[in-house]
């Protein structure tokens, strides 16, 4: 207890102290700004690999719908990919926002450079035993709501639209299922596997989207933790 308040108690920052923080959250932006550019690049061969499905089902009404099907393992390796590194750039950018907040925000709202909450505490704490801020769950949630879902949205419309028109239009429901026939898989276990598949990725990203509001607005201006 003495010892949280001892680094809570306030203190001014000399001028090579500020001089070091600003250099230290340059290259946190900089990092931030590293694994966000990566970020991008997952999420450009999701959208690349689906492009190439679209155009093989495609090109012709007789060519079979399963590159559609078999795309959908290669975007969530994709989105499993990238949740990891969005945890990693979760860290730079916690760090950049947590100065931004005690350091800066504080500077120019009445120029008070002072510690007075124990910030820089945490901030040393995070550098010397640096964990991850947010769970593999919640990184999986927030890059489907925020990518992944369109692109699951346009596979799934592709999918059905293809049953539906190739190679002629469908006549009627029981068509519509033996089209979505794998070989010796059914065509009603295809589909209800792609009716969990869809359900299952919506689920999470509602789920992890009411509880990142729930966490944010529990944690309001006052919080003690990075992240």
């Amino acid at each position: 207890m003495d010892s949280v308040r001892e680094h809570a108690a306030a203190r001014d920052f000399s001028n090579s102290e500020m001089g070091a923080l600003a250099h230290l959250y340059r290259g946190e932006i900089y990092r931030s700004t590293i694994w966000r550019t990566r970020l991008d690049t997952t999420t450009n061969w999701a959208v690349v690999t689906l492009g190439i499905a679209l155009s093989i089902a495609f090109s012709s009404p007789n060519a079979s719908p399963l590159p559609l099907v078999l795309v959908g393992i290669l975007i969530l390796f994709f989105l499993l990919l990238e949740a990891r590194r969005y945890r990693y750039f979760n860290v730079w950018r916690a760090r950049a926002r947590w100065m931004e907040n005690n350091f800066y925000a504080p500077m120019l709202k009445d120029g008070d450079l002072r510690t007075e909450n124990g910030w820089t505490q945490v901030l040393a704490d995070n550098y010397l035993r640096p964990v991850y801020h947010i769970s593999q769950a919640t990184a999986i949630g927030r890059r489907i709501r925020r990518n992944y879902l369109w692109i699951l949205l346009i596979q799934t419309a592709a999918y059905v639209g293809k049953l539906l028109v190739h190679p002629t239009g469908v006549g009627s429901l029981a068509e519509f299922v033996r089209r979505a026939d794998i070989g010796p898989f059914p065509g009603e276990a295809v589909l209800a596997i792609g009716v969990f598949y869809v359900a299952s990725w919506m689920t999470i990203a509602i789920w992890i989207a009411r509880s990142d509001a729930a966490k944010f607005k529990s944690r309001g201006s006052s919080s003690s933790s990075m992240g």
